[in-house]
Parts: structure tokens; C-alpha cells; sequence
């Protein structure tokens, strides 16, 4: 069986964690260890993941040294970001797989991914990255860069577009990776996003939702499955409320309709759930968002909440 896998934040850096490489290792380590009973198994896996900490960090860092170095554009901290993580995943992946005694190669990709420069998200900016600024600051950044500010308590921060995907440049390339057998890490923080002008291929200033990303992946390569993972056994009604309700399985049609009534947290489980409907619409196959721990229990159909055609 192929099988997609996107990776939730948790599983390289957990909320209260720094930020070391100490700690994103560990907790990686800890991931492939789950993974690892997946392939284990004797299915094939293509990895995705998130990479917003991290690229926050980028930011951060030419911020910070911009007396002496040039600040990189958006898309060339995310193409650095897929780097540091994908050689973190690949790594653990590596080791664990051999202290598991399967001979397998583990592949990073980095991946480029497709957008429209009249999405509407480029007109109205409104996914928040970086550092906070002081308004002088923010003034100062707004004209020299051309960048959009939202104002955050008394604080200022950044935002950008976050446009749909509509392409994967690498796909032949993953597609070959994966019916050759080999671990394929692709699309890290939804993939660079590029439009194309002129027949040519310009990077851009945004940021592309993972899970979207991962569920177009999904989709053109016809995996027989498709998992989020997330911090959370399952997807809840209402979460965190009096009345939170635990979903199971459920229907494509009845999450459209909890969708329209507005009963998924925005920002944080929705883009989820969206994703594993147009992934499920388009193959009529399933897909699972569950914790991390309980990928493999997965496999068994023991685990998680199912979105069935």
C-alpha cells in the first residue's frame, strides 16, 4: 500500500520546546520510530511536513543580522527550511530503519510547488510569519519592502497570502521515488511556492498550507491512503467546549455540513479536515487524522477519525 503521511508540527517541535536541534531531533527520532513500523509493514511511504517554527526562525535570524547580512526573500527561507528538516527527518529515518534491519533508501526532495499570481489571497494577506515590530519599525519595513503589517495588541507583525496550490513541479520525480520503493520526504511547510510568467518560473512571497499542499500530493500520485497527523487522537466538535463531541467516522457529506456551521477551530483543524475531503472526493479512498502515536494502529483501522466517500 502507498501512503502519504503529513507530519503536524508536534512531530519535529512541541509547543513549550526552544527550539534546539537537540530537541527537534528527539522528537524526530521519536517519529520515525512510528513510521518505521509502517514501512515495517512492507508499505510504501511519502512524508510531508510543516515547517512554521522554523522558518519563523529563519526570519528571525536575518532580522537580527541585518546590519551585516541581506534579508533572503520568503521562498528562500522556506527552501532552506525544507533543507534543515529534511535532513533531520532523513537522518532519523535512515538510522531507525536500519536498527529495524530494512534496506531502504531515504530520499529529500526539495519541491516546488505551483500557484496562480491572481489567487485572491494576494490581494488580502492574512497568514501572520516572523518577528513582532514597534510601529516606527513597522512603518519603516511597510515602505522600504512593500510588506502588509497587522497590528497585534501594541505590536506589529507581518502577513502574507496564502494562495492554493495547483501544481507539484517535482511530481514525475516523487512518483518514480515512491514505485522504486524508497522514502520519500517531499512538500516540507506546503512546498515552495512559485507562479509562472512569461514561461518562466519566479518564486513568491507566500506561504502555502501543508495540508492542502499534502492532499493535492496525495491525490496526483493515487496513494491508497492519506494521514494527518496532529496532536490529537481525534477530530472533535466543538473542541475544547462544554460539549466537544469525538468524531469516529464520518462522511465526506457530513463534514461539509459541519464545515458550513462553522464547528472545526479555524487555523487549526479546518484546513485539516478540508484537505482530507478533497483528497477523499477525488480518489474516493480514505484518510485518517490522528495523534503521531497512533500512526501505525492506523494501518489496522484502529485509530483515529476516518473520512470515508
Amino acid at each position: 500500500m502507498n501512503i502519504l503521511i503529513a507530519l503536524g508540527g508536534n512531530a519535529i517541535l512541541r509547543e513549550s520546546e526552544k527550539g534546539t536541534f537537540e530537541e527537534q531531533q528527539s522528537n524526530i527520532a521519536n517519529t520515525a520510530r512510528h513510521i518505521t513500523k509502517i514501512i515495517k509493514r512492507g508499505h510504501n511511504v511519502v512524508i510531508t511536513h510543516g515547517n512554521g517554527p522554523q522558518v519563523g526562525d529563519i526570519l528571525l535570524r536575518y532580522e537580527n543580522a541585518k546590519a551585516q547580512l541581506p534579508i533572503m526573500p520568503l521562498h528562500v527561507c522556506g527552501g532552506e527550511s525544507q533543507g534543515l528538516i529534511g535532513y533531520m527527518i532523513e537522518q532519523a529515518m535512515t538510522n531507525e530503519l536500519e536498527r529495524a534491519g530494512i534496506r531502504k533508501d531515504v530520499v529529500c526532495v526539495l519541491t516546488r510547488v505551483v500557484v496562480s499570481k491572481h489567487d485572491p489571497h494576494f490581494r488580502s494577506p492574512s497568514k501572520p510569519i516572523g518577528p513582532f515590530y514597534k510601529k516606527r519599525e513597522a512603518d519603516r519595513l511597510a515602505k522600504k519592502f512593500g510588506w502588509a503589517l497587522i497590528r497585534e495588541g501594541e505590536n506589529y507583525r507581518r502577513v502574507v497570502p496564502s494562495p492554493m496550490p495547483l501544481g507539484i513541479l517535482e511530481l514525475d520525480t516523487i512518483r518514480k521515488l515512491m514505485a522504486d520503493g524508497k522514502v520519500v520526504i517531499c512538500a516540507g511547510g506546503g512546498g515552495i511556492p512559485v507562479v509562472k510568467e512569461r514561461g518562466s518560473l519566479r518564486g513568491v512571497d507566500a506561504v502555502i498550507d501543508k495540508d492542502f499542499a499534502s492532499s493535492l500530493l496525495a491525490r496526483m500520485l493515487k496513494v491508497d491512503l492519506f494521514i494527518i497527523l496532529t496532536d490529537v487522537d481525534h477530530v472533535f466538535l466543538d473542541y475544547r467546549k462544554k460539549d466537544q463531541k469525538k468524531l469516529l467516522r464520518v462522511g465526506v457529506d457530513e463534514c461539509k455540513a459541519y464545515l458550513a456551521a462553522d464547528r472545526f477551530e479555524e487555523g487549526s483543524m479546518k484546513p485539516k479536515i478540508e484537505a482530507a475531503i478533497r483528497f477523499v472526493e477525488s480518489t474516493h479512498k480514505k484518510a485518517v487524522i490522528t495523534a503521531l502515536e497512533n500512526a501505525d494502529r492506523v494501518i489496522k483501522g484502529g485509530s483515529g477519525t476516518t473520512i470515508v466517500p
